[in-house]
Parts: structure tokens; C-alpha cells; sequence
């Protein structure tokens, strides 16, 4: 049951970015934009901590989820540290996924060989 639902939630999500795509004038860098933006906002209002639990990985690997780790370790910084927290609460609570990404990155960029595309 647990990867129904989060195939259903982040099935949900993608399919809101294809129809953002398909139905109006934003670039997809727009789109992820908004998604990671809405993560944030999610998070604070707290609608976001419940579907995160409810659905797990379809609600945590998208992009709203990484809007959401940033908003929450950036509220967890501001209790611990106070104003200074709002500087590096997000990108510390993020270093493990943001590291991941750039020595993943760089592997793959090592292995493969760029074609054109014409």
C-alpha cells in the first residue's frame, strides 16, 4: 500500500507539471521553480508535513519536497540559532541531496561522451 501511495502522489504531481507544460506559456524552468516554491509554502502553512508522512516518497523525492526540506531546516535553524539560522538552515538540512547530485553529476559527466543532437 505504501508504494501505491506514493506512486499516486508523485504520479499526481507530474501530471500538474505536464499539464502547466501543455496548457500554458511557462518554460519547464518556471514550473520547477513554482514546484520547489510551493514545497516552501506548503510547509508552512503545514499542509506539507502530513502528505509527506501519508504518501513517503511520492511526496519527499519531487521537487515540492526539496521546497519543504529547505523551509523546514530553515525553521529549525531560526529556533536553534535565531536570524542567522534563516541564512544556513536550508542549505545544511539539503547537503546531503545537493551533494549527492553535483558527485553524481560529475560521475556520469566522467562516463558518457556528449552527442549532438542533430
Amino acid at each position: 500500500m505504501e508504494y501505491l501511495k506514493a506512486f499516486l502522489v508523485g504520479g499526481l504531481f507530474c501530471v500538474v507539471g505536464q499539464i502547466l507544460i501543455d496548457k500554458t506559456k511557462l518554460t519547464p524552468a518556471r514550473i520547477l521553480v513554482a514546484y520547489v516554491v510551493a514545497g516552501v509554502i506548503l510547509g508552512a502553512v503545514g499542509v506539507y508535513k502530513p502528505l509527506a508522512e501519508w504518501a513517503g516518497a511520492g511526496a519527499t523525492v519531487p521537487l515540492t519536497g526539496f521546497g519543504y526540506l529547505l523551509a523546514k531546516g530553515v525553521q529549525e535553524a531560526v529556533a536553534e540559532k535565531g536570524l542567522l539560522g534563516a541564512l544556513t538552515g536550508g542549505l545544511t538540512s539539503a547537503a546531503g541531496g545537493i551533494t549527492a547530485a553535483i558527485f553524481l553529476g560529475v560521475v556520469v559527466a566522467l562516463i558518457f561522451k556528449p552527442k549532438p543532437k542533430g
